[in-house]
C-alpha cells in the first residue's frame, strides 16, 4: 500500500503532501515532522546510491509495523524536485519507482515541462493528476494519456462551468448574452450597453 506521496524542492520545501493513511495513524505532530526528517534521509545519499531505502525509524506508520509492514521510501530526483512515495513492503520498489515515472510524464503532458512554479499555482491539477493515479493508497491507472485526456476533460468543464455560471462572462458569441437551456439571456453587460446604446440615438 502507498502510505504517503510528497514532492520537494532542493530546499527542502514540500509542495505536494498527500496521505493515504488514516488520520487516527499518527498525531499531528507526527504528521507535521514527517516531511522534514523524509527530507533529511534522501537528500543526504549519493547520486550513485539507489533509489529506495527503509526507514524503520520513521514510526510514524505504528499500524502498519504491527503487521510486520516495514516502511519504505522510494524517491527520483527530476531537475530541482523531489518525488516521493512512502510504501509499506507490500509494494514493488521498481513498479513504485515505474509509477512516479508516470506522474511526472502526466504532469509534463498539463502544464508542458512541468517546473516547481506549476505545483504551486496549479496545485488543484496536480492533486487531479495524482487521484486519477491513486485512490486510497490504491494504483488505478498508469496510462499517462488515459490521465492526460481524464485532466483535460476535467478543465474544459470547469471553464465550460464557469462560463455559463458567471453573469459577466465574455465567452459567447455575443458580448452580453449567454444560452442557457437553450435559451438566449441578456446579462447585466449586455443590458449596460444597450442603455448606452440607446442614450447615443437621442
Amino acid at each position: 500500500m502507498i502510505h504517503a506521496v510528497l514532492i520537494f524542492n532542493t530546499s527542502g520545501v514540500p509542495r505536494l503532501t498527500k496521505y493515504y493513511v488514516p488520520p487516527s495513524s499518527f498525531t499531528p505532530v507526527q504528521k507535521a515532522a514527517l516531511p522534514g526528517k523524509i527530507f533529511q534521509l534522501i537528500s543526504a545519499r549519493s547520486a550513485t546510491l539507489c533509489n529506495f531505502l527503509d526507514a524503520p525509524n520513521l514510526n510514524l506508520f505504528p499500524n502498519a509495523q504491527k503487521d510486520g509492514d516495514e516502511t519504505r521510501i522510494v524517491y527520483r530526483c527530476y531537475a530541482t524536485l523531489y518525488f516521493v512515495f512512502v510504501v509499506d513492503s507490500s509494494e514493488s520498489e521498481l513498479g513504485v519507482l515505474d509509477l512516479i515515472q508516470v506522474f511526472v510524464e502526466a504532469l509534463d503532458q498539463s502544464f508542458e515541462n512541468v517546473c516547481e512554479l506549476d505545483l504551486v499555482f496549479h496545485f488543484d491539477d496536480v492533486h487531479h493528476i495524482l487521484a486519477e493515479m491513486i485512490q486510497g493508497g490504491l494504483v488505478l491507472e498508469t496510462n499517462v494519456h488515459e490521465i492526460a485526456q481524464s485532466v483535460r476533460e476535467a478543465r474544459k468543464a470547469r471553464k465550460d462551468s464557469y462560463a455559463t455560471a458567471n453573469p459577466l462572462s465574455l465567452g459567447g458569441s455575443t458580448a452580453g448574452t449567454s444560452q442557457r437551456g437553450g435559451t438566449s439571456m441578456t446579462t447585466p453587460l449586455g443590458w449596460l450597453a444597450g442603455k448606452m446604446t440607446g442614450l447615443g440615438s437621442r
